[in-house]
């Protein structure tokens, strides 16, 4: 089974993705994270991040697998907490905006769902250009304004939500408008807003469908 989640940055899916796939049986695949390792290796080297070829080149010498918890592995080497840093963040939309670096990275996502047996996937295209066959697909969504605020508590840095919001708002931009592969609801996939849900709740919800479809 393949079940995809995407929707913008700070929408809770990884979180939520992590914990469906404990409930289904399934390996989580972290997309992003893929994407942000590559532009971590890109900081690393000091490649510009707008330099598409210089990019791809990066992206192709790297070795991208998973440890048991779902953590990425870049060359062998932890991905976490590096891959999260603001240099990377800030790089990021920029680095995995290049057609060329999503040509190397969307086959290996593929192949990896493949030698898994399945997965629960999310991203910002895996539902629409991925996995369009996934058996199930979602889209989380939330307002710039809540993923602000539920950033701000998480750092526990209220005063930083009005820096947050114009991040969040940013990046929102640069992934929808990007040419190759641009954030957007795939035509058969079930909205969730998280406006008001907890990632409990998200579960919840997701989870409910699934299982109503194995019902039918």
């Amino acid at each position: 089974m393949i079940l995809a989640i995407d929707g913008p940055a700070g929408a809770g899916k990884s979180t939520v993705a992590r914990e469906l796939a404990k409930h289904l049986g399934l390996t989580f695949l972290d997309t992003g994270a893929m994407y942000r390792a590559v532009t971590w290796a890109v900081v690393e080297r000091r490649v510009d991040p707008h330099d598409e070829a210089a990019c791809a080149a990066v992206a192709r010498s790297l070795r991208l697998d998973f440890d048991a918890e779902g953590q990425i592995r870049v060359d062998g080497r932890p991905g976490e907490p590096a891959i999260r840093s603001e240099a990377v963040t800030a790089a990021v939309s920029h680095v995995s905006a290049h057609p060329a670096v999503r040509r190397v990275i969307v086959p290996m996502q593929r192949e990896e769902a493949r030698r898994r047996g399945g997965v629960v996937a999310e991203g910002r295209d895996v539902g629409s250009v991925v996995f369009p066959a996934a058996d199930f697909k979602f889209y989380l969504d939330a307002s710039p304004e809540v993923r602000a605020e539920r950033r701000a508590k998480e750092v526990g840095r209220p005063d930083l939500y009005g820096e947050f919001l114009l991040a969040m708002r940013e990046r929102d931009r640069l992934d929808m408008t990007r040419a190759d592969s641009p954030l957007v609801r795939a035509e058969d996939a079930i909205l969730v807003e998280a406006d008001h849900l907890d990632a409990a709740g998200v579960v919840k919800v997701m989870l409910g469908r699934v299982k109503a479809r194995a019902r039918a």
